[in-house]
């Protein structure tokens, strides 16, 4: 089910919401979150009934194996089980993710020909694993603990962020159910979560979906891509990227105020970082959080010896290990090897104290990630080159008829004038420059939020708005992933 649909705005989302609140009311805790529980379950089994028995699967499991990580003394019982929950984990991950990708590169070094497996990668499965991998490690280390199903099982499936995060903890999750407050209809957060909502959704139908389409055209001959139109088309996949998945992020908060449920953050104007480490700290951040805690500092100490060498190594590694997790190929591997290459370059900058002016840092740090999305987004390292081609003027430098005689004396290819469609792509991402540069991001509007008639009417009128532009209902990004 999607955020974006009618189904979801008009019927899930006010019976899910009604049924909660209406138990807690009446004192049914229990009851409501298994309301709650059921509801979520239904929303992610919606698309697809056959994803169901995964993630009840893995849930039973491992809240089994968590209970008893707890309740066992013994050290050494407790790393065995420990280490065979993550083999579970990254077990079934890999298996329905990256089981065909092994074996096509095993086909294509060997002479033994494999043919791929049907697999249907189900949805959400990287995201629930890395929440219930987290709390397994937190249980293991004695700094998280919960015995009851109900519970752990609501954490795991909540259906806001469910499927493409933002990537919570047990510890800052479910305490919000717990708490009196959160079982209460409380206005303002119903307001905030409305407002919230409906910046993500305007994100999401206004400006991704809007721009989806320009993506997809020069993605489809990149070959023929010629100066212009191949900046044009990777600008416009950055900035479709980047409001699809905060816009989700975004709802995916609204979502939780509605509920009382404080979601934690997962944007924070990204593309004003001046160096790509501050870019990691602003972009995905629930997921940089979990490299950091997860994948980073273990790295580091099983490293041979704890200095800064052998630091950026394990952060190169780190950066690797993120990009193999966004999908089963080469251009995910290259993605998360080239960040992780550029992080380790700043911290060496940045250890021989060498101050860089912001602008030509940022604009350096732009471009880099720009062009890192190029890979991201490409089927194919070849069709990624098409593309870095045309941004060079290596496939054509086609200059639009703008009326300007020295163009032509300077021998330059002159094209037909811009058409409409053109124009719009280009004021689409001139106003995704000015939006991501002087507008407030929507944990600022969060910050300075206030409940008044005129946002009341402003916000109902981008909602509307929206809703036109639901008859293309289209899935997140993210979803793939």
């Amino acid at each position: 089910m999607l955020f974006n649909s009618y189904f979801f705005i008009f019927i899930f989302l006010p019976v899910a919401w009604l049924g909660y609140f209406a138990l807690n009311k009446y004192k049914m805790v229990d009851l409501a979150k298994s309301w709650l529980l059921g509801c979520s379950l239904f929303f992610y089994g919606y698309y697809n009934p056959s994803y169901l028995p995964l993630i009840l699967v893995s849930i039973l499991v491992n809240h089994a194996i968590t209970t008893q990580l707890q309740n066992d003394k013994n050290e050494r019982h407790k790393t065995s089980l420990f280490y065979f929950s993550l083999c579970f984990n990254l077990g079934l991950l890999g298996y329905f993710k990256y089981m065909n990708f092994f074996l096509d590169n095993f086909s294509a070094l060997t002479t033994i020909h494999l043919e791929p497996l049907k697999i249907i990668l189900p949805l959400g499965i990287s995201f629930y694993t890395l929440q219930q991998v987290a709390y397994l490690i937190d249980v293991y280390q004695g700094v998280a603990g919960e015995k009851r199903f109900i519970d752990y099982a609501l954490f795991v499936t909540f259906f806001p962020y469910l499927l493409s995060g933002p990537i919570g903890h047990y510890s800052e999750i479910m305490p919000q159910f717990e708490s009196l407050r959160a079982k209460v209809f409380n206005y303002r957060n119903v307001a905030l979560g409305l407002f919230v909502f409906t910046i993500g959704l305007s994100k999401k139908v206004l400006i991704a979906d809007t721009l989806s389409g320009w993506v997809s055209d020069g993605y489809l001959h990149p070959e023929k891509l010629h100066f212009f139109h191949a900046w044009g088309t990777s600008l416009s996949y950055t900035f479709q990227l980047y409001f699809d998945f905060s816009g989700y992020s975004d709802m995916a908060i609204g979502l939780g105020l509605l509920f009382n449920i404080k979601i934690p953050q997962n944007f924070n104007s990204p593309f004003r970082a001046g160096n790509i480490n501050d870019f990691w700290a602003r972009w995905h951040m629930t997921l940089s959080l979990f490299i950091r805690t997860y994948i980073f500092t273990p790295l580091v100490k099983c490293m041979p010896k704890t200095t800064f060498g052998y630091s950026m190594i394990a952060m190169f590694l780190a950066m690797t290990i993120a990009g193999i997790w966004h999908g089963a190929a080469w251009t995910f591997v290259i993605y998360g090897m080239l960040h992780g290459l550029a992080i380790v370059i700043h911290y060496y900058w940045k250890k021989r104290k060498k101050k860089v002016n912001y602008f030509l840092a940022w604009l350096v740090t732009f471009n880099f990630v720009n062009f890192t999305f190029i890979i991201f987004r490409s089927r194919t390292l070849t069709e990624a080159k098409h593309v870095v081609m045309g941004m060079l003027g290596l496939q054509g430098f086609q200059f639009p008829k703008m009326g300007i005689s020295f163009i032509n004396k300077l021998g330059a290819k002159m094209g037909p004038y811009m058409s409409n469609d053109q124009n719009l792509q280009l004021i689409i991402i001139i106003v995704s420059f000015i939006l991501i540069f002087k507008a407030q991001n929507t944990s600022e509007l969060q910050e300075s939020f206030k409940p008044r008639k005129r946002l009341a009417v402003l916000t109902a009128c981008m909602f509307v708005i929206c809703l036109f532009g639901l008859n293309r209902v289209s899935e997140f990004i993210y979803f793939n992933f």
